[in-house]
């Protein structure tokens, strides 16, 4: 067991630096992605994700991996598409899921596009994309760190508006909640902490620590509170088995904490105590006895 668990960790001082990101991570982004399924907005960060990439290429073809410039490029264009699309939704009147949809669609290609036309390789792209757990130096640590703390801090005050704004919107605005305010400010946390991960887990796998352990804690919980400290619980398992995992089988480090992740999500699914299929299952079997 410790040569599986605790010697990799022990030996590398890269593997300890994605462990504390990650675990920073890991106690962030969850609680955030417990608001996107309340909200019915799972996939709002796949797509804040996917509208960063153009200024994350911009960045990496000016100053290559450096932390500071990537983070930067990044949280511009995934803040102009998350406001973008707020904005347009409200001057043309049409949806806002649509028109988010568009722009990170125009905003993946245009990423893509970049980095090739700017003499990207195909590495380089597989990077960004997928991550690198070597890409996490101590500038990606601090961030990661920072990004978590930040928002932990923003979320003991905006907790009981967001969970007002889930479950009542109308009160929320009758009582002068100001929700508007507070989904914006929602909005720049889920773009913060996809940005502050990619670099360990790619721009398309960094979603998948924030929403996989949050949709899996619906299954464990029935209270905000606690689907919060379950996608966390969640979130770090998978982090330190992800990474386990990358090392002992030489797969990327995105894709293996995603894997895990889903893994736990398909427990939760069968046996989770809340609307797993098991207890389903067994409740109705104690109705019709």
């Amino acid at each position: 067991m410790h040569d599986l668990l605790i010697a990799p960790f022990a030996e590398f001082g890269f593997l300890r630096r994605a462990l504390v990101g990650c675990l920073a991570l890991s106690v962030s982004a969850p609680v955030l992605g417990v608001f996107l399924v309340l909200r019915r907005m799972s996939l709002t960060a796949d797509v804040l994700a996917h509208g960063a990439l153009p200024g994350v290429a911009i960045a990496f073809l000016l100053a290559g991996f450096s932390a500071p410039f990537l983070w930067f490029g990044g949280l511009v264009a995934g803040l102009v598409v998350a406001v973008g699309a707020g904005a347009l939704s409200r001057a043309t009147g049409g949806r806002e899921d649509a028109t988010l949809a568009a722009l990170y669609l125009l905003a993946l290609g245009a990423g893509v596009a970049i980095i090739s036309v700017g003499g990207g390789g195909g590495a380089d792209i597989t990077h960004i994309l997928f991550g690198s757990v070597l890409g996490v130096d101590d500038p990606a640590l601090l961030l990661m760190a920072g990004v978590a703390t930040l928002t932990l801090l923003v979320l003991a005050f905006a907790w009981r508006p967001l969970v007002l704004e889930c479950f009542d919107p109308s009160f929320a605005a009758a009582a002068g909640a100001r929700g508007g305010a507070w989904h914006l400010v929602f909005q720049a946390l889920v773009v913060l902490n996809v940005i502050s991960a990619f670099q360990a887990l790619g721009t398309l796998m960094a979603v998948g620590l924030m929403m996989l352990p949050a949709i899996a804690a619906r299954h464990w919980a029935r209270q905000v509170s606690g689907m919060a400290y379950a996608a966390v619980g969640i979130a770090v398992a998978s982090s330190v088995a992800g990474l386990v995992l990358s090392y002992h089988a030489d797969v990327p480090t995105g894709p293996a904490i995603v894997l895990i992740a889903g893994g736990a999500w398909a427990v939760s699914v069968l046996a989770g105590p809340v609307d797993g299929l098991l207890s389903r299952l067994l409740r109705r079997r104690h109705l019709a006895g």
